[in-house]
């Protein structure tokens, strides 16, 4: 294929496609130019299926260090394991696309999006998207696509597509919106409390977006797209199903409606355990024995799961026979770990949290070392979900992928409350430990963390609380949505529709899906539900905990900021660094200063801060005329004394000055090492300082 090229202007900036010269042994392969923004996406896509029992899709983002001029750091100096933006951008990426899969597809697919130029103002990210989803239109992978997203921003109330770095500074919504040329199937956002009829229109005015990326692409296809391959997909015997919904249908809906998640778990499973043994039996001596009970076993999945939605739909009746808008039993306690900053414990239902919250110098911010613009962070949430938290043997160690993205959620759900660096100049971090898991386990620790924060003392500027919506579709487009899924309504339904927010509005959004789109009216009346949910698990939150402590823990470090002026950066620090030093062996405290003059003093002992703040202060005072000062003589001369009225800064004390009465020498009154009061009565065109004292006598 020779090269070809296919242009677009997209809401003004140049969006460009270069097919046919690149990785031309790829399925589907595309450059796309964004700006200044360069992006290889690749899509391979296997012809024979495998033999798992899931779609084998991956999707990798690779950041490239040389795209933004940087040589990586550590000790080897190359690219490693996936950074933890790349891991949620890969996460972006892989939710809007897998829902365009038809069910039973077994055939390995993976997509590769290499980051090779970054133009900070063309987001490598919206761009890696769109070119996944473009490789597999013009590849011969069956993809019931295209899909495409955008970032959508609110500056001074007008909404911006694909916003600048300067406008995201400032902006109250950061909104990842993704979806097809009919609907949306993928949302990821933070907000600065932003009201939800707000929010939807930015979803909204988001998509209108995506049509026109979504139309740019299918012109590409139609242009150079290869024939589609056929599919095999893993469908089950139709005989079997029929033996399989005959003789255990009746016993499969007894046991979901069990409604201990454990105690269900285990009559579903003995549901399984009969029927396998039941045609293990029967077909014991068939040649298509393994096929047969292959069949068996997607059939008893797929029961299971029609049975649990056509219960939610047509009955209205929850597994654990909730309502369909009913939160599960709350509980929270904070101060449950003597020693730590602050704690919290958040129980909803069987899923349970206990976040912890440690203060640190500013110095123990973590260093980014990425391809966007931040290079530092003082506020992170860590999310950890052990596998005894289900009950079940696993691997320990460090994160996953799932992991890092409902840290992530959590972090975007919590920032818009934390005070600034000036006002409370400290490192945030917060672990959160998921203890017990049935379903929406990132909003608890969302929960749990804020409990965590006010019990530490961090003066956040509202309680956040989060709250996981579902979504159950028929074939006739009749829908049921559910507030605070379980587990089993999470792996069953349709969607997992996470809000954070506070009593004011949203602050964070995610949302998977896994049918190819939801309408307006779903996510208006999702977005309303989910309010209704977030006010009493924040009534529950403060009636535990009404607003932050008034003081830290006493085991937190405690915290000075001073500000000074740039150019008197030199003289708290000294030569070589001489009068700092000095400061800190003197008072035993740590200090940070930064290009801004921004001080910080820390240690355990809030005398010695002060001790410090004061020196520091008096070093970086500037000497006024009528200023009054008590200082110490530091030297002698026939015309007068030196008085260091400031630390690192003296005047002169004329010998006429010293007294009313003329004296002959300075000897006379004052003495090495005297203190002595003395008023500022001029400082000259250099600087120099000239003292009084005998102004001050009466």
């Amino acid at each position: 294929m020779t090269k070809q090229v296919f242009k677009l202007d997209f809401r003004g900036r140049p969006l460009q496609v270069e097919i046919g010269q690149v990785a031309k042994q790829a399925s589907g392969a595309v450059l796309v130019r964004y700006g200044e923004t360069v992006v290889l996406a690749t899509a391979v896509g296997s012809k024979k299926a495998g033999t798992g029992d899931f779609f084998p899709l991956t999707v990798n983002y690779e950041e490239k260090m040389y795209a933004v001029g940087k040589v990586p750091g550590g000790f080897l100096k190359r690219e490693g394991r996936p950074s933890e933006h790349a891991t949620l951008t890969a996460r972006l990426i892989d939710r809007p696309i897998r829902p365009m899969f038809p069910d039973g597809v077994r055939n390995e697919v993976q997509i590769v999006a290499t980051v090779l130029s970054v133009d900070q103002d063309n987001s490598p990210e919206m761009a890696a998207m769109f070119g996944a989803s473009l490789a597999l239109g013009v590849s011969d992978v069956p993809f019931d696509g295209p899909i495409a997203g955008v970032k959508v921003a609110r500056v001074d109330g007008q909404l911006i597509i694909n916003p600048s770095v300067d406008q995201l500074a400032t902006t109250e919504i950061d909104l990842t919106v993704a979806g097809t040329k009919t609907a949306i199937n993928m949302v990821e956002s933070d907000a600065a409390e932003v009201p939800e009829a707000e929010m939807l229109e930015a979803l909204l005015f988001g998509h209108e977006a995506i049509k026109e990326l979504v139309a740019f692409q299918e012109e590409i296809i139609s242009a150079v797209g290869k024939e589609k391959f056929e599919l095999t997909l893993a469908k089950p015997l139709p005989d079997i199903v029929d033996q399989v919904n005959e003789l255990f249908q009746a016993k499969m809906v007894q046991a979901i409606q069990t409604e201990e998640k454990k105690a269900r778990e285990e009559a579903v499973a003995d549901v399984m355990a009969a029927a396998v043994e039941y045609f293990q039996t029967k077909y014991d001596s068939n040649p298509e024995f393994e096929e047969i009970i292959k069949s068996v076993n997607i059939a008893l999945h797929d029961l299971e799961k029609d049975e649990v939605r056509r219960l939610i739909t047509k009955e209205r009746v929850r597994p654990d026979g909730r309502k369909i808008d009913e939160i599960r039993p709350l509980s929270s306690e904070v101060g449950l770990l003597p020693r730590v900053h602050g704690s919290g414990l958040f129980t909803r239902g069987q899923t349970q949290a206990l976040s912890v919250a440690t203060l640190a110098p500013l110095r123990e911010h973590q260093i980014i070392d990425g391809l966007g613009t931040e290079d530092y962070k003082r506020f992170m949430h860590h999310y950890n979900f052990p596998p005894y938290s289900v009950g079940e043997t696993g691997r320990m160690g460090s994160p996953g992928r799932r992991e890092v993205g409902h840290g992530a959620l959590g972090e975007r759900a919590l920032k818009h409350v934390i005070p600034s660096e000036e006002e409370f100049p400290y490192v945030i971090r917060l672990v959160s430990e998921v203890l017990e898991s049935n379903g929406s386990s990132s909003q608890a620790s969302i929960c749990g963390s804020t409990l965590a924060m006010m019990d530490a003392g961090i003066p956040i500027k509202a309680p956040v609380a989060g709250i996981a919506m579902g979504l159950v579709m028929d074939d006739d487009a009749d829908y049921t949505i559910l507030t605070d899924i379980q587990g089993l309504e999470d792996h069953l339904g349709d969607m997992d529709f996470k809000v954070a927010g506070t009593a004011k509005g949203i602050t964070a959004l995610q949302m998977d899906i896994k049918i190819q789109g939801i309408t307006e009216q779903i996510l208006r009346e999702a977005l309303a539900q989910a309010k209704v949910a977030r006010m009493q698990i924040l009534d529950q939150i403060t009636s535990t905990i009404a607003a932050p402590r008034p003081e830290l823990s006493k085991y937190a470090p405690k915290i000075e900021m001073v500000k000074i002026d740039i150019d008197q950066i030199k003289v708290v620090i000294g030569k070589g660094g001489e009068t700092i030093n000095k400061i800190i062996d003197e008072t035993g405290v740590k200090i940070d200063i930064d290009d801004e003059g921004n001080v910080s003093i820390y240690s355990e002992d809030q005398a010695m801060i002060n001790k410090a703040k004061d020196i520091i202060e008096s070093l970086t005072h500037v000497v006024a005329a009528g200023e009054v000062y008590t200082g110490k003589v530091v030297r002698i001369e026939k015309f007068g004394a030196f008085v260091e009225i400031l630390p690192g800064k003296q005047g002169l004390l004329h010998i006429s000055q010293i007294a009313k009465e003329r004296i002959d020498k300075v000897e006379d009154v004052l003495a090495m090492g005297d203190d002595v009061t003395v008023k500022v009565t001029e400082i000259d065109d250099r600087g120099r300082i000239n003292l009084s004292r005998k102004v001050l006598i009466k």
